[in-house]
């Protein structure tokens, strides 16, 4: 059996033949060298059977990565995994959604109570630049596979319609709605009539959060592997979610956090390798 023979379980459940050419192109994507790539393409070729999981095959890569010589590569690699584990709740991928706006020059403010005509709404993120004012529905999911379907975008639109039908509130020029993984194509397809911009891991082609990521650097500090799942939800808990926020840290400051100096200094190293990596 060659490899193009080889079946993989996506984490949707569906099945499909091994492709090297899509395993080569997620590793580009995360902006890792010819030379590494062609390494972890090789790798990844010894470890293949029947029916294993995409979960299992980016497993290996990760390893691999985090034990080559450019270790940080792997906490780029991770990011779609890493932003899951921002969960259990929403809230630390609000904030990362904010900082990614405000790097691409929005004011914003996160979790805001606003009056509607008929009700209050909770809005995730309220971003403005220049006159423009924008109402965005942040949708996290914590499990690989998971979509946000048409009714995501309906409550988004009636959330858009009802503040702005308030004519003493807030006005948006827009609804947004962003996600860390995949729209639902009905969704899109209501989004696209009614005007509502989507945002998700790899739509649109231009300026998905993917590319929105890589392109301001801002990788979330659970990419970082020297730190525990409990570490991490301790930082998240103390709005420490971005990894360029560790890097400018000193041990002193960790120290506080209830991190040894040991562990301080491994965390802040691999945060300020990873920032490097990333420019």
């Amino acid at each position: 059996m060659t490899n193009t023979d080889v079946l993989v379980v996506k984490a949707t459940g569906e099945i499909e033949k091994y492709s090297e050419a899509k395993v080569r192109s997620s590793i580009k994507r995360a902006g890792i060298s010819d030379d590494l790539t062609n390494q972890v393409v090789a790798h990844v070729e010894t470890i293949l059977r029947k029916n294993i999981t995409t979960s299992e095959i980016y497993d290996h890569i990760i390893e691999f990565l985090y034990k080559s010589p450019n270790p940080a590569a792997s906490a780029r690699y991770s990011l779609k995994k890493a932003l899951m584990q921002l969960g259990p709740s929403g809230y630390p991928f609000e904030k990362f959604v904010s900082h990614i706006l405000t790097k691409q020059g929005y004011d914003t403010k996160t979790n805001q109570i606003l009056q509607g005509k008929c009700v209050k709404h909770e809005v995730d993120v309220i971003a403005k630049k220049e006159d423009e004012q924008f109402m965005i529905e942040v949708k996290f999911h914590n499990r690989p596979g998971a979509r946000s379907d048409l009714k995501v975008a309906l409550y988004s639109y009636a959330r858009f319609s009802d503040l702005n039908h308030n004519p003493n509130g807030n006005q948006f020029s827009n609804a947004w709605l962003v996600t860390n993984t995949k729209v639902t194509s009905e969704a899109l397809d209501y989004a696209k009539c009614i005007g509502i911009k989507v945002i998700s891991w790899s739509y649109p082609d231009k300026g998905n959060l993917h590319e929105l990521i890589e392109q301001t650097s801002l990788h979330p500090i659970t990419a970082l592997r020297s730190l525990s799942t409990k570490q991490k939800q301790h930082l998240l808990i103390n709005n420490i979610v971005l990894c360029k926020q560790v890097a400018t840290m000193n041990v002193g400051e960790l120290n506080q956090l209830g991190f040894d100096h040991s562990k301080a200094e491994d965390v802040i190293q691999e945060a300020q390798e990873v920032c490097s990596y990333s420019k």
